[in-house]
């Protein structure tokens, strides 16, 4: 996570892919850029504390607390929301908003509607309204997200970002197996 100051003396904290980021701070705005990622954007609006989470994949091997873990959607969803609880939000008024899943590439996995089904049936399972949002499509976007108040900012990104495209690439292609020397038949 980064942390900028713009000329509004607002505090930009910037959630990379595995990161999150909770406050009640009405100076703090949270912003991410997401393909196919998912990032929830959860708060208790009467306590006027809220976070954003960023994972990268539904669920994985990854386990715990690490950083690998936190790249999963099942240990991102858990982390964010009892940081939430732990910072003072009751869990029976938290609601949430959803982001990204966006499909990156038309001929391989569609991770992104993968991640935004399992956001979906997560929050349903946990009792967690979701109000509001943007997944799906076919375009990346720039996601601002003001915890206090639960205001959300899109933006539409292009071909005019290549990071993006870029990273999306290597998550829908599977790595090359490994040369085991085996012969395979067919």
């Amino acid at each position: 996570m980064s942390i900028g100051l713009d000329g509004t003396g607002e505090r930009t904290l910037h959630v990379g892919q595995g990161e999150h980021h909770v406050s009640d701070s009405s100076d703090v705005v949270m912003s991410t850029v997401l393909g196919s990622c998912i990032a929830a954007c959860i708060r208790d609006p009467e306590r006027g504390l809220g976070g954003m989470n960023h994972f990268l994949l539904p669920d994985g091997d990854g386990s715990g607390d690490t950083d690998e873990a936190k790249r999963y959607g099942v240990n991102a969803m858990e982390i964010l929301i009892n940081s939430l609880l732990r910072a003072g939000a009751r869990r029976d008024r938290l609601e949430a908003k959803l982001f990204g899943g966006a499909s990156m590439f038309d001929r391989l996995r569609n991770i992104g509607a993968e991640n935004a089904a399992f956001a979906k049936r997560f929050l349903q399972a946990e009792g967690i309204a979701v109000i509001g949002g943007d997944t799906g499509g076919t375009c990346a976007r720039r996601i601002r997200y003001r915890p206090t108040t639960g205001q959300a900012m899109q933006r539409l990104l292009t071909d005019a970002d290549p990071s993006v495209f870029v990273r999306e690439r290597k998550l829908a292609v599977p790595p090359p197996a490994a040369n085991t020397g085996d012969l395979e038949l067919f």
